[in-house]
C-alpha cells in the first residue's frame, strides 16, 4: 500500500514535471514565434517604407529636373527677348541719333537739338538762316519732334505733349537771377498784343517780344 502511494506520488510528480516543461516550450516557441512575426512584419513595414521613399525621392526628382528645365528654357527665352530688345532699343537709339542726317528728314540738321526724353528733338527751324543771313527771323519755327522707328507709337506722356502744344500752352521764358538771390522771369506767350516791360516792371507779367 504505501509502496503504491509513492509510485502514485512519482507518477503525479512526473506528469506535474512534464505539463510545466510542456506549458514552457509551449511559451518560448509562442514568444519564439511572436518575435518571428514581429521581426516580419518590421522587415515588410521597413521594405514598404523604403519603397515609399525611394518612389517620393524619384518623384520630387523629376520634378526637380523638369522645374529646372522649364528653368532653363526660359533663362534661354529671357536672355534672346533681352538680346533682341536690346538690339530693338540699340537700332530706335541710333535711328534717333541719325535721323537728321538721313535723307527725307524735313528740317536743317544745325537747327535740331536732340534731347532724348520725354521728346527726341526740338527742332528751331530757320534759325541757322536767320544766324547766318542775319534774317529778321520772321520765319522761323519751333517744332517738338519724336523719332519712332518701325512700329513704335508715341507713349501715352507724349500725347500728352502734344495736346498741350495743340491747346497753346506753350511760351517762353527767360528766368533772371540777381546779385541778391532773387529769380524774375520774363514771358512770351502766342497771340499776345502786349507791348516789352521795361527793366523796372513786374518781370512776371506776360508780354510781347517786341524788341
Amino acid at each position: 500500500m504505501d509502496e503504491a502511494l509513492v509510485l502514485l506520488g512519482i507518477l503525479l510528480l512526473g506528469i506535474i514535471i512534464g505539463v510545466v516543461i510542456a506549458v514552457w516550450l509551449l511559451r518560448n516557441r509562442q514568444e519564439a514565434d511572436h518575435g518571428a512575426l514581429r521581426g516580419e512584419i518590421g522587415e515588410t513595414f521597413a521594405a514598404r517604407n523604403e519603397i515609399e521613399r525611394t518612389r517620393i525621392v524619384r518623384a520630387y526628382e523629376s520634378q526637380i529636373q523638369t522645374l529646372e528645365a522649364q528653368h532653363r528654357a526660359e533663362l534661354t527665352h529671357a536672355r534672346r527677348s533681352s538680346v533682341n530688345q536690346s538690339r530693338a532699343v540699340l537700332k530706335g537709339k541710333m535711328a534717333e541719333q541719325v535721323a537728321p542726317l538721313l535723307p527725307g528728314f524735313a528740317y536743317w540738321p544745325a537747327d535740331a537739338r536732340f534731347m532724348g526724353d520725354p521728346i527726341d528733338y526740338i527742332v528751331f527751324d530757320g534759325y541757322s538762316a536767320c544766324k547766318d543771313n542775319k534774317t529778321d527771323g520772321q520765319e522761323i519755327e519751333i517744332v517738338i519732334l519724336d523719332i519712332k522707328h518701325g512700329k513704335s507709337v508715341l507713349t501715352r506722356e507724349q500725347r500728352r505733349i502734344a495736346d498741350a502744344v495743340m491747346a497753346g500752352r506753350v511760351r517762353f521764358e527767360v528766368v533772371r537771377v540777381y546779385a541778391d538771390g532773387t529769380v524774375r522771369s520774363r514771358t512770351w506767350r502766342a497771340h499776345t498784343t502786349q507791348e516789352p516791360l521795361n527793366p523796372e516792371e513786374d518781370l512776371n507779367e506776360e508780354y510781347n517780344p517786341g524788341y
